[in-house]
């Protein structure tokens, strides 16, 4: 089964004082990317939420956001003037300087501004806590990962058609492939036919022929595209995390659809070929969308 690395993922716990909300986000990325936002008194647990989404999700470029909320009557909510004039300050100044108007709604601003609010003030994070962030992190990985299935048995579907589509202009490439080649020949004859007084060896001229022809045979290059989408198909129902495997049989489809274009001097071959590049070219870039 095939794995997005495009997802989302959230997860809520809590405990007898505070509630915690995790929201992941993942995007496509060759390895694991990872950048967080949390209140700063939590921040020392960012190295541990990290190795509990890297164990589940492996790779791909993580955004992860933390939520406290305080539960009861007793919340600790204060607003920093300090900070809020110092921004006020600033935003006054810009406006100056680079001739904007200024905000309609000043509260509305500085009041979503960082650190212009503090709330559920902690000064140290006890066991319970620890133990609830981060049964809310797994929560969240739960859901990132019923997500990407999701989303990859999507990519699946969309990557048979694909493949299908392809397998189906390859079995159209042998009805033209008699009348090619007695079309070069013929083309080779009349070119010769326009030398004046030409006298060659037709012995000769039927080895070099020959050799001519085999040069321009693509049997094999059929034979390896079959096997590639053979491959493919059959890697896409094994376990996940092969999408740079994916991404490497894509690769070698597309070197002899390329093979297939330059030897066929065949005007129906090569729209063939041009179909087959623009499926092909779909399943590249969604493939980089596979975890």
């Amino acid at each position: 089964m095939l794995l997005s690395m495009t997802g989302f993922g959230k997860g809520v716990a809590e405990n007898s004082s505070r509630k915690f909300t995790v929201e992941i986000k993942t995007l496509n990325s060759k390895q694991l990317d990872f950048s967080s936002r949390m209140p700063s008194a939590y921040r020392e647990m960012e190295v541990e939420c990290r190795n509990l989404i890297a164990s589940r999700i492996e790779r791909g470029k993580v955004d992860l956001a933390i939520t406290v909320e305080t539960l009861g009557v007793n919340s600790d909510i204060s607003i920093n003037i300090e900070k809020a004039a110092a921004y006020k300050a600033q935003i006054e100044r810009m406006s100056q300087e680079l001739g904007l108007p200024a905000p309609a709604d000043w509260y509305a601003v500085l009041l979503r501004l960082p650190d212009v609010i503090h709330s559920d003030s902690v000064d140290a994070i006890d066991d319970d806590d620890r133990a609830t962030l981060l049964k809310a992190v797994d929560a969240a990985c739960d859901a990132l990962c019923q997500f990407r299935a999701k989303e990859g048995k999507k990519l699946e579907e969309f990557f048979a058609t694909r493949i299908s589509r392809i397998a189906g202009l390859l079995t159209e490439v042998p009805k033209y492939e008699t009348e090619r080649i007695a079309r070069i020949r013929a083309r080779i004859e009349d070119a010769l036919a326009q030398i004046p007084q030409a006298d060659y060896d037709r012995g000769r001229y039927e080895q070099e022929m020959i050799f001519y022809i085999e040069k321009l045979d693509i049997n094999e290059e059929k034979q390896r595209l079959s096997q590639h989408l053979d491959y493919f198909t059959e890697t896409m129902g094994t376990e996940p995390g092969q999408g740079k495997k994916l991404g490497f049989i894509a690769q070698e489809m597309g070197r002899e659809i390329n093979t297939l274009g330059s030897k066929s001097n065949h005007a129906e071959m090569q729209i063939i070929v041009v179909k087959m590049k623009d499926e092909l070219e779909q399943i590249k870039e969604q493939v980089l969308n596979v975890l």
